[in-house]
């Protein structure tokens, strides 16, 4: 299974991160980082099935290909503020972190917002 690669490969970076932390501090956000990438690639195709499943939903019940498209953004926007956010933390800059996340927060309910708009439309001709 590939999880079992995945939790190899983070517990590998933590383990190496650990050792070139106390030997050259200055290259552990890199052996973090380059860590994280590699993780992340390792999960591309099991992305790119999620999304065709999303659309095909999509094609079936002939929604707006907006609609699809926002949810799909927001979907990324919080899975690269949650990546960011962790490695602001692992640098010693929580606080940045936190800002991120509320930059993620706020874009998020940017992009949402024609989403609620057609579900209230829908809710109205419902609605006697």
């Amino acid at each position: 299974m590939d999880i079992f690669r995945i939790i190899g490969i983070g517990l590998l970076t933590c383990v190496v991160a650990l050792i070139i932390k106390q030997i050259r501090p200055e290259f552990y956000i890199v052996v973090v980082i380059t860590g994280s990438i590699v993780i992340l690639f390792m999960i591309v195709d099991e992305l790119r099935i999620v999304f065709e499943y999303f659309l095909s939903i999509f094609n079936k019940t002939n929604l707006n290909y907006e609609l699809f498209s926002n949810m799909i953004k927001i979907i990324g926007v919080g899975f690269l503020t949650e990546f960011a956010n962790g490695i602001c933390v692992d640098t010693g800059n929580a606080s940045i972190g936190e800002k991120v996340v509320i930059a993620g927060k706020i874009l998020i309910l940017c992009l949402a917002l024609p989403i609620i708009s057609s579900l209230l439309d829908v809710i109205i001709e419902i609605l006697p």
